[in-house]
């Protein structure tokens, strides 16, 4: 297996968390992005710091804010300092929002945006004239199942990961003949500390408007979160795994979504198979065709079905 210089965003807690160790311990040179390495996050800067002393491992902690322009240039130029090369740009960094949607204002909307889809876009950019210079690389974008399904009351955080999934496969199609992947890893329900800060709508005098209905959020949302304790929990390192196993899959044979959902596996393959037959006739029919890449397929696992 050869030796990566990975990038991840969001590696304080989480999918990102699981997967920096995950990498590094598998050999890679990973560099853990997260931002407020000597504030709010000093904590897991210094666990991630002392694991690396720990086990001897190439794991790097890096400042790394995705709403800022600068703090991402300057993560990436380090990551080509230290490593020399960007091989992989894990997209991880998120924020989620629930509650009745007429209830966040333009700036609840333009914050979590300004993560969840311009975030990606920044990182993206920052490490795609590297990639195309070495024609090689891969863009993996931790999205959601919601991306292709829309949950009541989670209607923000549904636009956004369908906005941040379109870019994804735009790129897909863009960068596949330049021999540089863009692939899409969709979880469903994990207990992460995703669920842990949440944000609802601060304009309540509209939520409270509804009446009855306004109640239905935290209902739902309760309902959800108990789902996700106890001990038949569903556990964020398959998420972590399959983030791994897509990132050490040769280019090419890399599927553009990947599942990764105890309960609509199925039902969400369906519907990305559905979505690629489309885009294959699409693009086929305006002489685009050279743009589709192969689509690949992961081994089975039980992450990616139903259970």
């Amino acid at each position: 297996m050869q030796q990566q210089s990975i990038l991840i965003t969001g590696s304080s807690t989480g999918f990102g968390r699981l997967a920096a160790e995950t990498l590094a311990r598998k050999g890679h040179i990973v560099f853990a992005g997260m931002r407020g390495i000597h504030r709010r996050n000093e904590s897991a800067a210094r666990e991630l710091n002392e694991l690396a002393r720990r086990e001897n491992l190439r794991l790097h902690v890096l400042e790394l804010d995705v709403t800022d322009d600068a703090s991402v240039r300057t993560a990436v130029d380090r990551v080509l300092e230290t490593a020399g090369r960007v091989d992989a740009a894990v997209n991880n960094a998120g924020m989620m929002a629930t509650g009745l949607d007429e209830g966040f204002t333009d700036d609840q909307l333009q914050a979590l945006f300004d993560t969840n889809v311009f975030g990606v876009q920044r990182v993206i950019r920052a490490v795609l004239p590297h990639m195309r210079e070495r024609r090689s690389g891969l863009l993996l974008t931790v999205s959601s199942n919601m991306a292709r399904i829309t949950f009541p009351f989670l209607g923000i955080y549904c636009a956004s990961k369908r906005a941040v999934e379109g870019l994804a496969e735009s790129y897909r199609y863009q960068l596949a003949p330049l021999g540089i992947d863009s692939v899409i890893v969709e979880p469903g329900g994990y207990p992460t500390a995703l669920f842990t800060k949440i944000v609802t709508p601060e304009d309540t005098a509209r939520v409270d408007s509804y009446g009855p209905l306004a109640e239905l959020p935290q209902k739902m949302f309760g309902g959800l979160a108990a789902s996700l304790r106890g001990p038949d929990a569903p556990n964020p390192q398959e998420v972590a795994d399959v983030i791994a196993r897509l990132i050490e899959t040769p280019v090419g044979s890399r599927p553009l979504r990947t599942i990764v959902d105890h309960h609509l596996g199925d039902a969400l393959k369906t519907l990305n198979e559905v979505s690629a037959n489309v885009h294959e006739q699409l693009l086929t029919a305006h002489g685009m065709g050279e743009l589709l890449s192969p689509a690949g397929s992961l081994p089975p696992v039980a992450t990616t079905v139903d259970v």
